[in-house]
C-alpha cells in the first residue's frame, strides 16, 4: 500500500508541474512545433482534463485501499495517451523529442499496474 500511496503521489505532483504551465505557453507551442495551434478548444480542454486526472492520482494516494478501482482507470488513461502519441509519432504526426517529453507516462502507467496488483482489495 506504500508502494501505491508513493507511486501515485509523485504522479500527481509530477503532473501538476508539468501541465500548469501549458495555459502559459499556448503560442509557444505553435512556434516550437508547426503549424500553430487552430483549435484552442482542444489544447485548452486537454490540459484541463489532464489536470483533473492529477488530482485524481492524489486522491487515490490518499487510500489506495478505498480507490483500488480507480487504478485501473489510471492505468488506461496513461495506456490511451501513449498509444495515441505513438501512433501519432509512428505517422509521423509527432516529433520524437515530442515523443520523448511523454515517455515518462509509460513509466507511470506500468507502476500504476504494479501498485493495483500490490494494493489489497478492500
Amino acid at each position: 500500500m506504500k508502494f501505491a500511496r508513493v507511486v501515485f503521489a509523485i504522479a500527481g505532483v509530477w503532473g501538476l508541474a508539468v501541465l500548469m504551465p501549458l495555459y502559459f505557453v499556448f503560442d509557444l507551442v505553435g512556434r516550437r512545433y508547426p503549424p500553430p495551434v487552430t483549435h484552442p478548444d482542444f489544447y485548452f480542454g486537454f490540459v484541463a482534463v489532464a489536470l483533473v486526472w492529477q488530482v485524481a492520482f492524489l486522491i487515490i494516494a490518499t487510500n489506495p485501499v478505498r480507490y483500488r478501482p480507480m487504478m485501473l482507470a489510471a492505468v488506461l488513461e496513461k495506456a490511451c495517451y501513449m498509444a495515441t502519441m505513438g501512433t501519432m509519432l509512428a505517422k509521423g504526426l509527432i516529433q520524437v523529442d515530442q515523443f520523448v517529453i511523454v515517455s515518462p507516462d509509460l513509466l507511470l502507467g506500468v507502476m500504476f499496474a504494479v501498485a493495483f496488483v500490490r494494493t489489497p482489495a478492500r
